[in-house]
């Protein structure tokens, strides 16, 4: 996923050639968008709407033959980056890789390492019907980058209804790089 910004208030080569290319795995911001994740310090409801509808269609592209239960995440970074990500399974299970991990792990790969929220859906056969909180180690790896007490997890389950918690919320006592410093 590559994120592009441009300024739509001026007509330009540039605006011809993004235009051209959307929907190619690009997401397009225009830059009210953009200031609009960057300087605001809480979430809108249209910014929690986009991190999620991301999530959603990260379940497609979720690789789970054993399980069978998708999982799509969208993470939002400060400088309002969004990295998706799904679940991929593996026969010998230890080296699956959760939506989660796998969003950070296409973020910090990509040099990013503020971040801000991730929205998490998951359901059998990618219906989502229930929330879809992240596991324990999901939760280790948030620790490791995220400031726990400003952090969000924004979850939803298939009747629209959304929880949103902190990382200190769902990681009490969370140990990370504070913990090992003298």
């Amino acid at each position: 996923m590559v994120c592009v910004l441009f300024d739509s208030s001026r007509n330009s080569w540039l605006d011809f050639l993004l235009k051209k290319i959307a929907g190619r795995n690009l997401a397009i911001f225009t830059l009210p968008f953009f200031a609009e994740i960057c300087y605001n310090k809480k979430m809108t409801e249209s910014q929690k709407s986009t991190l999620l509808s991301k999530a959603h269609e990260m379940l497609k592209f979720s690789y789970a033959p054993y399980s069978g239960f998708k999982v799509g995440a969208a993470l939002l970074c400060k400088n309002g980056k969004i990295f998706g990500g799904c679940n991929i399974e593996n026969a010998a299970f230890s080296p699956s890789n959760c939506a989660e991990r796998t969003a950070f792990f296409n973020a910090v790969s990509s040099s990013e390492r503020e971040f801000e929220a991730i929205a998490i859906v998951g359901g059998t056969a990618g219906i989502v019907k229930d929330f879809c909180p992240p596991c324990g180690v999901c939760r280790q790896v948030m620790m490791e980058f995220c400031d726990a007490k400003s952090f969000k997890i924004i979850l939803q389950d298939g009747n629209g209804m959304t929880k949103e918690f902190s990382l200190e919320e769902i990681l009490p006592l969370g140990f990370g790089a504070k913990n090992l410093q003298d």
